[in-house]
């Protein structure tokens, strides 16, 4: 949730790393990272579920990167992107001469994760001719690339991740039995935004940000009702849909005042939660709604700055950068009375 300057503890400095760019600290998405802090340091094939739009390639990626293959390869497959007469060769790899075109030798896919991880996305694409093939390299972990009868050994962990429901492909025969319970070892099933809105403050913030540095344009603001508007959303295209709507706001922006990107027709897809708007005021700024965020989420973690599930990786921020922001803010640790103490933080934690 960060590649960050050089610390004491090697270890913790992994661990912050693992969950880079993963926003929120909503309880739907602490109970997705449990899990892949729990999957990660196996080699099990993992299978990522959920709605299109959720971030699972950010997931198989923090699953790489809490694993003993972090440092090696991560390859990354589209499987509906790919053309069915081409995918084979995608996965396996092919020789000169195999089929009109083959111009040239292709090492697949399998061979450029050797040692490390692939991660095939919309797994549930992949046509049944070719499924009996790849059931064979996550069983054998082999294969031949394709006008070759040379059989090439590879050692690859595997993470899929699809928004189909195989289970239901397996009972109308459009997936075999044996693949689907072959990658469902661990399954992790990624909530929709909308079931995790507490969370979006800190995206909409982090989008903000991203935008408007790219964009080289000052937004200062986020009026409530606009804020309120995110949160009220539903959100049929989760993480993605949000991303593409506030890059859209920050074009429009004036004055450094975010606008409403959505229209009429989306406002139909609302639900009556303004309350959760309560921490942003009128006259709140980018900045204030930064410091409200950084004191909600250190309350929440126990005023824990680093480490896993410290306010640093809640807040997607390298814990050097989380230091550097309170201290700008003027945010230190409460200091607690006499006979009492604030639980589960260590002094250093919170040092600044």
């Amino acid at each position: 949730m960060g590649n960050f300057a050089t610390v004491i503890n090697p270890v913790l400095d992994q661990a912050e790393r693992t969950f880079e760019r993963i926003i929120g600290n909503s309880p739907a998405l602490e109970s997705v990272l449990e899990q892949v802090e729990q999957v990660a340091p196996t080699d099990s094939t993992v299978l990522i579920e959920g709605e299109t739009g959720t971030g699972k390639e950010l997931i198989a990626h923090a699953i790489h990167n809490a694993s003993q293959r972090c440092g090696r390869a991560f390859i990354k497959l589209n499987c509906a992107a790919i053309p069915l007469d081409l995918l084979e060769s995608e996965l396996f790899g092919h020789e000169k001469g195999a089929f009109t075109g083959a111009i040239a030798q292709k090492i697949g896919r399998f061979e450029m994760a050797d040692k490390g991880t692939l991660f095939l996305d919309e797994v549930g694409d992949i046509p049944p001719a070719l499924q009996p093939k790849l059931l064979r390299v996550l069983q054998e972990q082999e294969f031949e690339r394709l006008g070759s009868g040379r059989t090439h050994k590879v050692d690859v962990r595997l993470v899929a991740a699809t928004n189909r429901d195989l289970l239901k492909m397996v009972a109308r025969g459009q997936f075999r039995s044996d693949l689907y319970y072959r990658l469902n070892v661990f399954p992790i099933l990624l909530p929709a935004l909308r079931e995790r809105q507490e969370d979006i403050p800190a995206l909409v913030t982090h989008f903000v940000k991203l935008f408007s540095r790219r964009m080289g344009k000052q937004v200062e603001s986020i009026p409530p009702e606009i804020m309120a508007a995110f949160q009220c959303y539903l959100w049929p295209g989760n993480i993605r849909e949000l991303q593409n709507l506030v890059e859209r706001a920050v074009i429009l922006s004036r004055d450094g005042v975010l606008p409403n990107p959505l229209h009429k027709k989306q406002t139909e897809h609302m639900i009556p939660s303004l309350h959760r708007a309560r921490t942003f005021h009128s006259s709140m700024t980018l900045e204030d709604s930064d410091r409200v965020l950084i004191l909600e989420t250190l309350e929440q973690s126990g005023w824990i700055v680093g480490g896993p599930r410290g306010a640093a990786a809640k807040l997607g921020l390298k814990r050097t950068t989380l230091l550097a922001k309170m201290r700008r803010f003027g945010i230190s640790r409460p200091i607690p009375q006499e006979g009492t103490s604030v639980p589960g933080v260590a002094q250093e934690d919170v040092q600044t």
